[in-house]
C-alpha cells in the first residue's frame, strides 16, 4: 500500500486500523512504527519582475498595490507589513525598522525611494497616526485598540490578480518575500546578507550568521533600489 497509495490515504487506513483496535475491539493500541511518512519541504514558487509588475499594476485598490509592493521591497513576512507603523520609516537613514519578528527580534532593512514614496501615497488618504497599513473604517480600531488591515483580505487578493493575470504558480503573500531572496542571490548579494535582510536565524544555524557590515548594508541598499527601480506602475487613484 504504501508503495501504490499517496501518504495522506495511507494515514486514513493507519487511523481506520488504530479506531478499530480502540473502539471496536476495545483493546489497546501501541503505536507501531511501521508507516513513516518522509519529510517533504515543498519549494516557494517564485515570481518574475514581470509577475510581479503585471501583480502590482493589475490590482485596483491602492491600499494592496502599496502592500504587495512594500512587502516584496523590504522581504518581509505577511504579518510584519500589516503592523509598520509610521514611526518605523526613517526617510534620513532610508531604512524601515521592523519590530518584534518572529523570534521577538528586531532589525533594520533598507527603504527603496520608489517604496518611500509609495507609502506617503497610500498614507495621505487614511492619516493614521500610527499604522501604516489600518484596518477597517475611521478611526480604524477595534475594542480601543489599533486596527491592520485584514489578512486574509490581501491573501485573496493577491491569489486573485495573480489568477486574472494569467500567472498559474501558486501565488500567495509569502512568494513576495521568497521572490525578493531569489532576486538578490541572482543579483550577487550574498547570502550571510540575504538572511539578515529577512531575519531568518534559526537556533541551528545562528551561530554562523553574522550581522550585515556597513559595506554590506549600502551594498545591499544599491542593489535593492536598482531592482525596485524596474517597476513600472501606474497608482491606482485613492
Amino acid at each position: 500500500m504504501v508503495e501504490t497509495r499517496s501518504w495522506s490515504t495511507v494515514k486514513v487506513a493507519r487511523n481506520a486500523i488504530q479506531f478499530f483496535y480502540r473502539f471496536v475491539f476495545d483493546r489497546p493500541w501501541d503505536w507501531i512504527p511501521i508507516v513513516k511518512p518522509p519529510k517533504v519541504q515543498p519549494l516557494q514558487d517564485v515570481l518574475s519582475m514581470e509577475e510581479l509588475n503585471l501583480i502590482i499594476n493589475h490590482t485596483r485598490k491602492l491600499s494592496y498595490q502599496v502592500y504587495f509592493l512594500t512587502t516584496y521591497s523590504l522581504g518581509l513576512r505577511l504579518s510584519e507589513t500589516l503592523h509598520l507603523q509610521v514611526g518605523d520609516i526613517d526617510s534620513h537613514l532610508m531604512r524601515v525598522h521592523i519590530r518584534r519578528s518572529k523570534g521577538n527580534k528586531d532589525r533594520f532593512v533598507p527603504l527603496p525611494l520608489l517604496t518611500l514614496k509609495a507609502l506617503r501615497r497610500y498614507w495621505v488618504t487614511h492619516r493614521h497616526s500610527t499604522l501604516l497599513f489600518p484596518g477597517g473604517k475611521p478611526p480604524h480600531e477595534r475594542d480601543g485598540q489599533p486596527l491592520v488591515m485584514d489578512k486574509g483580505g490581501v491573501q485573496r487578493a493577491i491569489k486573485l490578480v495573480a489568477k486574472e493575470c494569467g500567472i498559474r504558480k501558486n501565488v500567495h503573500i509569502h512568494n513576495l518575500r521568497h521572490s525578493f531572496a531569489t532576486h538578490l542571490l541572482e543579483n550577487g548579494i550574498n547570502l550571510r546578507t540575504i538572511q539578515a535582510l529577512l531575519g531568518h536565524v534559526s537556533p541551528v544555524t545562528t551561530a554562523i550568521y553574522t550581522k550585515m557590515t556597513e559595506e554590506a548594508q549600502q551594498n545591499g541598499a544599491l542593489m535593492i533600489n536598482a531592482l525596485i527601480d524596474r517597476f513600472e506602475i501606474d497608482w491606482v487613484a485613492p
